[in-house]
């Protein structure tokens, strides 16, 4: 059988982001369904209690979110 559907542009909607300062961000992990990634943000809550992390659904797909350089984040770290 042949599939004659096009992929998804965006399987992976729902996203963890890390809140970084100056309004900036950092997507953690992308998730299919918001229960799981409503179980990786406890896990990452105990793990980083003082670390702010949210979950958003990225209807875009093909926007990607700022990205922070790994030395700034090391420092914000």
């Amino acid at each position: 059988m042949i599939p004659t559907s096009k992929p998804k542009l965006n399987s992976h909607p729902w996203c963890i982001v890390r809140q970084l300062p100056n309004m900036q961000r950092l997507v953690v992990a992308r998730f299919h369904r918001r229960g799981d990634a409503e179980g990786y943000i406890q896990i990452l809550r105990r793990l980083l209690p003082t670390a702010k992390h949210a979950i958003v659904f990225d209807t875009t797909g093909a926007e990607k979110l700022p990205e922070v350089r790994s030395a700034e984040l090391e420092r914000i770290l």
